[in-house]
């Protein structure tokens, strides 16, 4: 029976703990979610990484087509972008229609709030 009780009252603690911690998070957490369910299968945020497509370490201020070492298609290489939040949101809704002729698979992001916290996310990778 005590090995029960302390299994239990352990379970108990470790539940108390992650519901805690869940008040704590960090500003950027929504977004670094976002980031990873929906652009690190093809993207880093760390400088120098391509991977698929280029790292967006950065991205904020920076124009289209511009990491080095990484083949942009024509499209995006004279899409003549600068990335900034508002460029970005609408690029987000539906790459496609904004840089016609990408090679960038992904459909977009609708979700008006994920895209908010991913950009704001995206601000903090420099």
């Amino acid at each position: 029976m005590m090995i029960r009780g302390t299994t239990a009252a352990t379970f108990a603690l470790a539940a108390t703990m992650i519901v805690a911690s869940a008040g704590t998070l960090r500003a950027d957490e929504p977004g670094e979610r976002v980031f990873k369910s929906q652009c690190g299968t093809c993207h880093t945020v760390e400088e120098g990484k391509n991977r698929v497509g280029p790292s967006l370490a950065g991205i904020v201020g920076r124009k289209s087509g511009q990491v080095p070492g990484f083949k942009y298609s024509a499209a995006n290489k004279n899409a003549d972008i600068t990335w900034t939040p508002e460029t970005l949101d609408k690029y987000l809704i539906n790459p496609k229609a904004m840089v016609p002729g990408t090679t960038m698979t992904y459909i977009g992001l609708k979700n008006e709030k994920q895209r908010a916290d991913l950009i704001a996310y995206l601000a903090t990778r420099k």
